[in-house]
């Protein structure tokens, strides 16, 4: 009779401690990244045809959500050491001279190194867009915004 209540008892205590509130839980991490990236719009960034043969930068950029604003990013490679060049994003596609999104003080200029490449980020006090079209410029320099060497349509993320 004993030995017919051990696996009674055994599988009583299994439930109870299963159901126990007391145990203790393994720790989750919790990391924002992947929600960032997977709600960003991207962008690849290329020399306008019109300028083959003067320059040929490459480049990435990139918009994600920031705390209900808008973080934008941009790097650029290829590009003559020095040179330091006015970026933002606007609102349509390369080419149609959209309005800037947000305010243009917000993007500090690409400052290009010795290896030819840039980097700058901005912060733009607006939440990210849901929808529309939107891409990046990368201009001349200040006396010469109207021509661009890079620009990117930013795709939106994949929902």
């Amino acid at each position: 009779m004993i030995s017919s209540r051990i696996p009674l008892l055994s599988i009583a205590l299994i439930t109870a401690s299963a159901c126990n509130p007391f145990r203790q839980k393994s720790a989750v991490e919790v990391s924002d990244t992947g929600a960032i990236t997977a709600s960003r719009w991207n962008a690849t960034l290329t020399t306008p045809d019109a300028l083959t043969g003067v320059l040929q930068i490459s480049g990435t950029a990139w918009i994600a959500p920031d705390s209900g604003r808008t973080l934008a990013s941009v790097a650029i490679s290829n590009a003559p050491p020095g040179g330091v060049h006015p970026w933002d994003v606007r609102q349509g596609q390369c080419g149609s001279n959209g309005a800037i999104f947000g305010p243009a003080a917000a993007y500090k200029p690409l400052v290009v190194q010795g290896d030819g490449t840039a980097r700058a980020q901005a912060r733009v006090d607006l939440p990210l867009p849901s929808s529309g079209s939107y891409y990046v410029n990368v201009h001349a320099s200040s006396k010469n915004m109207a021509t661009i060497i890079a620009c990117g349509n930013l795709a939106p993320p994949s929902r």
